[in-house]
């Protein structure tokens, strides 16, 4: 750093000081060059010496660096998020990710500490909108952890471009995740068995059985195509995954619908049907039961004489599963069909994702070997063993079973007492 007297150029390179007709102190720091070549400088001011100068070595330091914000007007923390997750995230990551950073964005970061500076976000802004967000019971700890992983992502982007020197959200601390206290309980053989009986009674039977018994995702199961299926073989080829529909108006300005957009009567569909699975491990072949390829014969029939009854009214495609008129089964109906089945059979409420759990953990039951369950199931090799922890549950008649076993290998059979070498046994 040079001192600066009045009317003196500064030396080039050096971050030049002096103190001003207001009474404050000033500094030109020497920045960089601009996109067109010109050289620029930041402008500081203090009201001592000392302020001043630790101020610019911190922005020396970020200079050399090469971490400090770029010249003109400063981002917001609203007008980075918006453009991060408009311009940056949407066009780079599938589109149920980019719902969830919309979402966290529009719903909870902007509102909480868009008003911010972009350069000047302290994690302790963060925490307390986590702690805002948790106030009163009003959202769950994964809620704020959704808005904390985007923010923690898109900042780490703003700090990448240097339009900020540090990630707050990366130092702020997340509030803390417990346990959920409800254990998944797997439907029993007799439940599923309750169920197969209800859904023989429905269109797209099979469907059901396709989640209770080998354990296909939701959409994986409603993104299947006839293509995929190899009934003289036994066995069905997982590609893809069916996409939650979106809708934009397609009603003209002049005389809007007044409606939302999934109920426009002109509604036009802007997100494609569906998407490859996002892992190698996603993409599997999953062999079919006897009786489940009989099903699935047995739907092919009927779904062909869908089709010729509806005639020029059926829409072509290649899904397994479709509407009454053809066309692919939307997930909000298939989750409210499923609550329906429930219903009907006498079966207790549960999640659809619960059928997941129920063919892991009979799939388990059964003595399938760990690296084929993981083959059936679509586990990534590297997280398989977390996710049979949390998928293969132990049912009370097992931890039964094992009790009577450790009974009997130790104080022997309930027809056979114990006896005791070291005592007199005679009456």
């Amino acid at each position: 750093m040079a001192e600066k007297k009045k009317g003196t150029r500064r030396a080039n390179g050096e971050s030049a000081i002096y103190f001003g007709k207001d009474g404050r102190w000033h500094a030109r720091v020497p920045m960089g060059y601009k996109d067109n070549g010109e050289p620029y400088r930041r402008h500081l001011t203090r009201k001592t010496r000392d302020d001043l100068v630790e101020e610019v070595k911190k922005l020396e330091k970020q200079r050399d660096a090469g971490s400090a914000q770029q010249p003109g007007k400063a981002w917001t923390v609203e007008k980075w998020l918006q453009h991060w997750v408009e311009n940056i995230a949407k066009p780079t990551v599938s589109e149920n990710t980019y719902d969830g950073y919309e979402v966290a964005v529009r719903v909870h970061l902007v509102p909480g500490v868009g008003k911010h500076r972009l350069d000047r976000l302290q994690p302790e802004h963060l925490e307390s909108l986590y702690r805002r967000m948790q106030a009163n019971g009003e959202r769950k700890a994964g809620t704020a952890h959704q808005a904390h992983r985007t923010a923690r992502t898109a900042l780490g982007e703003a700090v990448r471009r240097g339009y900020a020197a540090k990630n707050a959200a990366a130092l702020a601390k997340p509030p803390r995740m417990e346990e959920d206290e409800a254990e998944v309980e797997p439907y029993s053989v007799e439940e599923v068995q309750c169920l197969l009986l209800e859904a023989n009674k429905r269109r797209n039977s099979a469907r059901w059985m396709l989640a209770l018994a080998l354990g296909l995702r939701q959409g994986e199961t409603l993104g299947l195509r006839w293509s995929d299926v190899d009934l003289d073989n036994e066995y069905l080829k997982l590609r893809r995954n069916r996409l939650r529909p979106r809708y934009e108006h397609g009603c003209p300005e002049a005389s809007p619908c007044g409606r939302k957009a999934g109920y426009c009567p002109a509604k036009v569909q802007v997100r494609r049907e569906t998407k490859n699975t996002k892992s190698r491990a996603g993409r599997r072949a999953v062999p079919l039961p006897g009786p489940l390829v009989a099903m699935l014969r047995a739907h092919r029939e009927t779904q062909e004489r869908e089709r010729k009854a509806a005639g020029d009214l059926w829409t072509e495609s290649d899904y397994v599963f479709t509407k009454p008129l053809g066309g692919p089964l939307s997930p909000n109906t298939d989750y409210h069909d499923w609550k329906r089945l429930l219903e009907d059979a006498g079966v207790r409420n549960g999640r659809l994702h619960d059928a997941r759990h129920t063919a892991a953990t009979v799939l388990m039951l059964l003595g399938v070997p760990a690296r084929v369950i993981d083959q059936i199931m679509g586990w990534e090799p590297g997280t398989s063993a977390s996710m049979r922890a949390r998928y293969l549950h132990v049912p009370d008649a097992m931890l039964k079973d094992v009790a009577r076993k450790i009974a009997e290998a130790i104080w022997g059979s309930p027809e056979t007492p114990a006896v005791d070498k070291n005592q007199d046994n005679e009456a």
